[in-house]
C-alpha cells in the first residue's frame, strides 16, 4: 500500500508542474508575451496551492475517515465533469476558445486569473491537496513511518514534470495534444486516488499512528516563522524570474530554471537535509546578495548569462536556507496539516507581495528582489537567535538532576547573529545608496504590468549629441537628440541605413503617400519618415510606453512632430488587427513594420503562421512586411524564412552595422508578395545570403512553437 501512496503523490506532483508552463504558453499570446504573464500565473497557482492545503487541512482535521473519503470522491467527480465540459466546448480541455480573449482596456491580471480559474481551477486544487491528504492517510494506515519522505517524493515528481516540459513535451507535442495527454493523466490520477480513498475509509488506524496527546501545539511565533520563511523563498523565486525574463525571452525554458532550483531545495530539505550546511549556505547567500544589491546595478559589464547565474545562485542559497530551516522546525504528526498550510500560505503571500503590492511600493524598478533578500536575511538571523534561546533552557534541564534549577543566565547574542546583523546593515545602506543613485540619474521612470521604462540622458558631455533615451531593462527602445537641428533624425535601429529605413525612403509607392503600420511603438522613431499625406498607425500593448512616446515629460516628440497623420492603438497588436479585420476589413498597409522582437522577450504569437496570414490580409498587394529580427540570443530569421516559404513570399535580409552615434546594429527582414517590390536601391547590394534551414524545421503555429530550435 505504501507504493500506492508514493505513486499517487508522484503523479499528482508531476501533473501540477506540467500544467504550469503549459497554461503559461496558452495565455502568452493573449496578454502580450510578457514575463508578467508568468509571474501572474505563478501567483494563481501558489494561491490555489494554499487553497488545496486548506482543503486537505479541513478534511483531516474536521471529518472522520469515512466522511473524508466521501467528500473527496465527490470533489474528484465534480472536477472530472468540469474538465469534460471544457473538452466538449473548447478545442481541448485546457485551451479556451476565442470568446475568452481579453477585452480592450481590461485588466491583464484579472483576465489571467479568470481564465486559469475556469480552465484548471478545480483540478489544480485537488492535485494540490493530494500530497497533504495522502500523508495524513499514510500516517493513519501505516503509522510509524515518516510521511515527510512522501513530501520529498512529491517535490521530486514536481521537478520531473517541470523539466520534462521544455525538453520533451513542448518540442514533440502541439499545445492541444499536450492538453489531451494531461487530461488523460488526470483521469488516471482520479482512478488511483479513488481506490486509495475507499481503502483509507475502511482501514483501521494502527497503534503507531495515534496522535501523541503530549505533543505540544506549535506556538503562534512558530506559525509566523513558518509563514515568513516560505514567503521569503516564494517572493525571491518570482522576483528572480521577473528579473531574468526581462532580458531573455519569456518562454517556459527560462521560467523553469528558477522554479526547478526552488523545487530542488524542497527536495533536499525534506529528504532530511543531508547536504545542508547552514554556514556554507549563509556565506553563498551573503556573497550573492552583495553582488546583486551593490555590484550588478553599478557595473553593467557583467554579461547577461553571468547575471543569470548570480541570480540563480542567490535564489538557491536563500531557498535552501529557508526550506531547511522549515524542515528543522517541522512539527510531529499532530501539527503536520497546519505546517503544510502555513508553507503554502507563505508561498501565496510571496506571490501577492511581488505581483500586487510591490508595483505600488517600488515605482522606479524591480526593487522587491533586493528587499526580499534583506527580509530573508533578517528572518534567518532571528531564527538563529531564537534557536539559541530555545537551546539554552533545554541544556539546563538536561544538566539538572534534581533540586533547584540553576539561575537563568542573561540571553546573549550568538556570534553568527552579530555577523549576520552587521552584514544586513551594510547591505541595507548599499541598497538605499543604489536606489538614490538610480533616482538621481533617471529623468523619468514608469512601472506597469509590462515592466519598468526609464528615460536617461546620454552623451551629456557633447551638446551636439546629447539625447534622451528610453530603456526597458537593458533594451533600448529609441532615443531622440535634444538639439533642434538633430531632433528630427531617425535613430537607433531605424536609421536611414537600416533595412526599414531603406524601405521607407525608397518604397515603390513613392512619391505618393504611404500607409504604414507598426507593431510596437517604442518612442515612435519611424514617424520621423512620415511625409504630408502619409498615415502611420502604431499598435502598442503597454500604456506606459504610449504615454512616454506621446510626450509625457517632454522628452520625445517624434509623434507630435511628424509631418503625417499618426494614430496609436492600445492593446496586443494581433488581437487589435483581428478585431479590425472582423469589423472593417484590411488596413491595406504599404509597409507593415514588426518591431516587437529586438528586446529579447520574444512574443512568439506574433511569428506564427496564423499571425502572418493576418498580416498579409492587412497589407496591400504590392506592400512590404518588415520584421526586426535583431536579437542577441535567437536567430529569428530562420523562422521568418520558413514563413516566407509557406506563404510564397520574396525575402531579403539586411544587416546594418550602426555608427554608435545615430544608428545601432540591426538586422531587418523584408518580405513581399511581389519580388519587384524589394528591388529597392541599397537593399539588393546589401542583401545577405539566405541560410539553409535546419532539417525538419517546423513552421510555427498557434498550436506549436519551439524557440530552442533557433537558439544561437
Amino acid at each position: 500500500m505504501a507504493l500506492a501512496y508514493a505513486l499517487s503523490v508522484t503523479l499528482s506532483a508531476f501533473l501540477l508542474f506540467q500544467i504550469q508552463p503549459m497554461m503559461g504558453k496558452v495565455l502568452l499570446p493573449w496578454f502580450g508575451g510578457s514575463s508578467a504573464v508568468w509571474s501572474t500565473t505563478l501567483l494563481f497557482f501558489q494561491s490555489l496551492l494554499t487553497a488545496g492545503y486548506a482543503y486537505a487541512y479541513g478534511l483531516l482535521g474536521r471529518l472522520r475517515p469515512r466522511a473524508q473519503a466521501i467528500v473527496h470522491l465527490a470533489s474528484l467527480g465534480i472536477s472530472s465533469v468540469l474538465l469534460a465540459l471544457t473538452a466538449l466546448t473548447w478545442a481541448s480541455p485546457l485551451t479556451p476558445d476565442s470568446t475568452w480573449r481579453p477585452q480592450e482596456g481590461a485588466s491583464p491580471i484579472v483576465g489571467i486569473l479568470t481564465l486559469l480559474a475556469v480552465a484548471v481551477g478545480t483540478p489544480y486544487l485537488l492535485l494540490a491537496s493530494n500530497s497533504t491528504l495522502m500523508q495524513g492517510w499514510f500516517q493513519r494506515e501505516l503509522g510509524g513511518r515518516s510521511p515527510y519522505r512522501l513530501y520529498a517524493l512529491s517535490n521530486a515528481g514536481s521537478l520531473v514534470g517541470l523539466l520534462s516540459y521544455p525538453l520533451l513535451i513542448e518540442p514533440l507535442l502541439a499545445l492541444r495534444a499536450q492538453a489531451w495527454v494531461w487530461a488523460g493523466g488526470y483521469l488516471a490520477f482520479i482512478i488511483g486516488v479513488g481506490v486509495i480513498s475507499v481503502r483509507a475509509a475502511r482501514a483501521a488506524p494502527t497503534a503507531a499512528s495515534a496522535v501523541d496527546a503530549s505533543e505540544p501545539r506549535p506556538s503562534a511565533a512558530t506559525f509566523l516563522i513558518w509563514l515568513g520563511l516560505a514567503a521569503c523563498a516564494s517572493s525571491l523565486l518570482i522576483s528572480v524570474t521577473n528579473q531574468i525574463t526581462q532580458e531573455v525571452a519569456a518562454i517556459p525554458f527560462l521560467w523553469v530554471v528558477p522554479l526547478a532550483l526552488y523545487l530542488l531545495s524542497f527536495i533536499l530539505a525534506f529528504a532530511g537535509g543531508r547536504l545542508y550546511s547552514r554556514r556554507a549556505y549563509l556565506v553563498v547567500f551573503f556573497l550573492m546578495a552583495f553582488l546583486t544589491i551593490w555590484i550588478l546595478p553599478r557595473l553593467p559589464w557583467f554579461g547577461l548569462w553571468s547575471q543569470i547565474v548570480i541570480y540563480c545562485l542567490l535564489l538557491f542559497a536563500c531557498a535552501m536556507l529557508c526550506h531547511c530551516e522549515l524542515y528543522a522546525l517541522r512539527p510531529g504528526s499532530r501539527g503536520l496539516p497546519g505546517f503544510y498550510l502555513m508553507v503554502a500560505a507563505g508561498g501565496a503571500l510571496g506571490g501577492i507581495f511581488v505581483n500586487l503590492v510591490a508595483p505600488f511600493l517600488f515605482t522606479t524598478g524591480f526593487w522587491e528582489l533586493q528587499w526580499t533578500v534583506l527580509a530573508a536575511g533578517a528572518l534567518l538571523t532571528l531564527v538563529l537567535q531564537r534557536e539559541a534561546g530555545l537551546a539554552a533552557p533545554a541544556a539546563r534541564r538536561k544538566r539538572r538532576k534534581g533540586g533547584a534549577p540553576p539561575p537563568r543566565a542573561p540571553r546573549r547574542l550568538r556570534p553568527a547573529v552579530v555577523i549576520n546583523a552587521f552584514l544586513l546593515l551594510a547591505l541595507s545602506v548599499m541598497m538605499v545608496a543604489v536606489m538614490r543613485a538610480f533616482a538621481d540619474n533617471t529623468l523619468l521612470a514608469r512601472r506597469g504590468f509590462y515592466g519598468v521604462l526609464r528615460v536617461w540622458e546620454i552623451n551629456p558631455e557633447r551638446a551636439d549629441l546629447r539625447a534622451y533615451q528610453l530603456t526597458h531593462g537593458r533594451t533600448v527602445h529609441g532615443f531622440q537628440f535634444e538639439s533642434p537641428e538633430r531632433r528630427s533624425l531617425a535613430t537607433t535601429y531605424y536609421a536611414p541605413s537600416s533595412g526599414v529605413g531603406l524601405a521607407l525612403l525608397n518604397h515603390p509607392a513613392r512619391p505618393g503617400s504611404l500607409r504604414v503600420g507598426g507593431l510596437g511603438l517604442g518612442v515612435g522613431v519611424i514617424a520621423a519618415y512620415a511625409q504630408p499625406g502619409d498615415s502611420f498607425r502604431f499598435y502598442e500593448i503597454n500604456p506606459e510606453m504610449i504615454a512616454v512616446a506621446e510626450g509625457q515629460g517632454g522628452y520625445f516628440s517624434f509623434l507630435s512632430d511628424s509631418a503625417g497623420q499618426t494614430t496609436v492603438v492600445e492593446g496586443d497588436a494581433r488581437v487589435s488587427l483581428e478585431r479590425e479585420w472582423e469589423q472593417q476589413g484590411g488596413q491595406a498597409f504599404d509597409l507593415l513594420v514588426l518591431d516587437a522582437f529586438s528586446g529579447d522577450a520574444v512574443p512568439l504569437h506574433l511569428l506564427t503562421s496564423e499571425a502572418f496570414q493576418l498580416y498579409l490580409q492587412h497589407t496591400a498587394p504590392d506592400g512590404i512586411v518588415a520584421v526586426n529580427v535583431s536579437n542577441r540570443y535567437f536567430d529569428l530569421s530562420l523562422q521568418v524564412y520558413r514563413l516566407a516559404e509557406a506563404f510564397d513570399l520574396a525575402a531579403a535580409r539586411v544587416e546594418d552595422r550602426g555608427d554608435g552615434l545615430q544608428s545601432y546594429d540591426s538586422v531587418w527582414m523584408l518580405l513581399a508578395r511581389q519580388p519587384e517590390a524589394l528591388a529597392i536601391p541599397g537593399i539588393e547590394a546589401r542583401q545577405m545570403l539566405r541560410p539553409a534551414l535546419p532539417e525538419g524545421f517546423r513552421l510555427w503555429t498557434d498550436d506549436y512553437s519551439n524557440l530552442l530550435r533557433v537558439l544561437r
